[in-house]
């Protein structure tokens, strides 16, 4: 006697019918709270949340996806910022170029990460990402190009495609606004895509995934890279946006901070890495009168997090909408 269809399936599209409707409908509302939000908030301020959460994103479509926690992706977000300010301060590049310039660079930087990280699993593939993020780390110390401890600073903003004077903050507002919702698109493309699912057979079974003729490392090292260039994409539009790479964008408080921000919002959502992103940042600038004691906040929140909301703060709402 054949089995019914379970509802988790397509057959009846109704499941994957609502969660896609459910998703155009929070995508739309966020892109409208961001359109209207410059003329209530700080435009620079949200410049830099939607950097940060690009990059958030990325790192999710990693460990959310593929279940791999890298330790070092401050190492594609800082590079690609140096190389992007370097190329638009020194080689008088236009942004855009400027900013695919810092995108190559991390994509580059990913490929070989990723080709020796992916060959480990668990905690010392993190450590793995860990070392060489520090490896490159010291370089960007070292260097003459990067200045050092005092990064590279006064970068021109420059003209978009020779014509757009991004010293304009409106102007420079919808560029960011732009990258950030194609990154998104990108990303929310990648997970609902065929490669995608692949992805998750890898996150929930990987000796299954390689049992059905999937070659998992080609696929995870895929993922990596992707990850690592629209971190560098976040990495290098952020030089821009704020006119300044410098070592804290490579150096591994960073890419902790990120791990922070996708806990707090929501590991494995689309939506959580923004959410986190924009709380993280949001509580940053608020209790910037503390000093160093934020840090000791974003501990009790990340703790309190883990510890009794597991999900995140997206993974939650999406749970109770579900029960």
């Amino acid at each position: 006697m054949e089995r019914a269809a379970p509802l988790t399936r397509t057959a009846t599209g109704k499941p994957s019918f609502l969660r896609a409707n459910a998703e155009a409908i929070a995508f739309v509302v966020m892109a409208a709270g961001l359109i209207v939000a410059p003329f209530f908030t700080y435009p620079l301020f949200l410049m830099q949340a939607m950097c940060f959460a690009l990059f958030a994103c990325a790192f999710n479509l990693l460990i959310g996806y593929v279940g791999l926690l890298s330790f070092g992706h401050a190492l594609y977000f800082g590079w690609a910022s140096y190389l992007a300010a370097h190329s638009a301060k020194v080689w008088g590049l236009t942004p855009e170029l400027a900013i695919l310039t810092g995108t190559a660079t991390a994509a580059i930087l990913g490929l070989v990460a990723g080709s020796l990280a992916i060959r480990r699993q668990g905690i010392y593939f993190a450590m793995i990402t860990l070392a060489l993020a520090q490896m490159m780390f010291f370089f960007a110390l070292q260097m003459k190009f990067t200045g050092g401890e005092d990064g590279i600073q006064a970068v021109p903003r420059g003209y978009l495609f020779g014509l757009i004077d991004l010293k304009n903050e409106a102007a420079m507002y919808i560029v960011v606004l732009v990258i950030f919702l194609g990154g998104f698109l990108l990303i929310h493309r990648i997970i609902h895509s065929p490669f995608g699912e692949v992805l998750k057979a890898i996150r929930e079974n990987e000796p299954r995934a390689i049992s059905l003729g999937y070659k998992t490392d080609r696929y995870k090292l895929i993922a990596f890279v992707l990850s690592a260039t629209i971190a560098g994409c976040a990495g290098a539009t952020k030089a821009i946006v704020l006119q300044l790479a410098s070592l804290t964008d490579v150096n591994w408080p960073m890419s902790g901070e990120v791990v922070l921000m996708t806990l707090v919002g929501g590991l494995g959502t689309i939506f959580g890495p923004v959410v986190g992103s924009f709380v993280i940042l949001l509580m940053q600038y608020k209790l910037s009168i503390v000093g160093e004691w934020v840090l000791v906040i974003q501990g009790i929140i990340f703790v309190t997090c883990v510890l009794l909301f597991r999900r995140g703060i997206v993974g939650e709402i999406a749970a109770r909408f579900k029960g």
